[in-house]
């Protein structure tokens, strides 16, 4: 393998990782805390010691000014005239003895996903926007942060910036739980348009009674093009259409392969495997038919394998999946959505149903009570009834 020299005269392999440049060597910079409120001299004020903020965030324009005033104004100490409000990315590492580095685009940088990709993978497998199911932390691995230091990061995505600080009043600096709150940031950012439609109540009430929902598998533009024709109160139609196109055949067995990869779907492989093979053939009414009936019993049975029992009532099962869902993404802050999932599987997948009324073809009552028009039985419902199954599958 290759080998390159470095400025400092040693040498690294070809495919190694490395800081883009030096740091600024910081001098008597003793951050302790953002004042938290107004105070005349002589008076006590609270501090914060922590934060993690985004532009979209008020609060963040009111301390970002005056911090990056005083990084600023400490590189000038040392000679190193820089501007932040340029910067990508703002490392700043301070010391017990109030040194510091400031590293300002000049840190190798590291993002850490959940991938939607089956099996396993080999290093330097190209990866593309729709390999990646979650966003679950972001650190700078060539930069030395001790248990005793202090950290402060500023990182831009989009037009959009994030600012994180911890300024470890007790000495103990968890790294872990940094690393987690600046790829919560970085994944607010990023998907903020995602964020904000789930959080818009009639947007999201909209897109389940249409009975959609951001599922994993999909595509951050074909979920894109989702709500914005759901918010623009338009037929969805050839929105719809162009989804189901997109799930050739190809996409369709790495669904397929990624549920396999699941034991209480892998036991249930004939009878699934008929289902893909009829989404294949346009055959909406056997997708319909074999989904919704083993969903249930997925749930069921993954339910048994932690509790030990079955639920006595099926409505306890969206309420557990939301649980498996926390458990698996590591909070409910993430592109999982566990609890409007758990939203979505009680109002549409569950909702409430009288045998003496016609349901849709998305509501496993109506369908199990075959109160369902032959009509219903369509494509777009067929999608997502693998789509409900699939994000099971990425929760177990």
């Amino acid at each position: 393998m290759r080998e390159l020299a470095t400025n400092d005269g040693s040498t690294r392999k070809a495919g190694d990782i490395a800081n883009l440049g030096e740091p600024i060597l910081l001098k008597n910079l003793n951050l302790a805390g953002i004042s938290a409120e107004a105070a005349l001299p002589g008076q006590k004020v609270r501090l914060w010691t922590s934060m993690a903020l985004t532009s979209d965030q008020d609060l963040f324009q009111k301390v970002i000014g005056n911090i990056a005033d005083t990084i600023e104004h400490a590189a000038r100490a040392v000679g190193e005239y820089t501007s932040l409000n340029r910067a990508q990315t703002v490392l700043l590492v301070l010391h017990p003895d109030n040194s510091g580095e400031l590293w300002v685009d000049s840190a190798a940088m590291c993002t850490y996903h959940s991938l939607k990709r089956p099996g396993p993978m080999a290093a330097g497998t190209v990866l593309f926007e729709n390999d990646i199911a979650d966003v679950r932390g972001l650190w700078f691995p060539l930069v030395d942060v001790g248990p005793e230091d202090r950290i402060l990061c500023i990182i831009r995505e989009g037009w959009r910036f994030a600012l994180y600080f911890d300024f470890n009043p007790d000495g103990d600096l968890e790294v872990e739980k940094a690393k987690r709150a600046l790829g919560t940031l970085f994944r607010q950012m990023r998907y903020a348009d995602r964020y904000a439609s789930i959080a818009h109540e009639p947007t999201f009430k909209s897109m389940v009674v249409a009975g959609w929902f951001p599922f994993l598998e999909l595509g951050d533009g074909e979920i894109g093009t989702l709500l914005a024709t759901i918010k623009a109160d338009l037929p969805l139609d050839r929105s719809e259409k162009d989804l189901i196109s997109a799930f050739n055949d190809t996409r369709l067995e790495r669904v397929f392969s990624r549920w396999m990869e699941r034991a209480h779907l892998k036991e249930r492989e004939t009878i699934l495997r008929p289902a893909i093979n009829a989404f294949k053939n346009s055959e909406p009414v056997t997708v319909i038919k074999i989904i919704l009936s083993e969903i249930e019993g997925v749930m069921s049975d993954t339910y048994y394998e932690i509790h030990g029992e079955r639920p006595y009532r099926s409505n306890r099962l969206p309420d557990f999946m939301i649980e498996l869902a926390e458990r698996r993404a590591g909070g409910k802050d993430t592109l999982f959505f566990p609890v409007e999932f758990g939203k979505y599987l009680k109002e549409y997948t569950y909702a409430d149903f009288s045998p003496n009324d016609e349901g849709k073809a998305g509501s496993r009552h109506a369908v199990s009570h075959g109160r369902v028009a032959g009509n219903q039985y369509t494509m777009s419902r067929a999608l997502q009834a693998l789509l409900t199954l699939d994000q099971i599958a990425f929760y177990m």
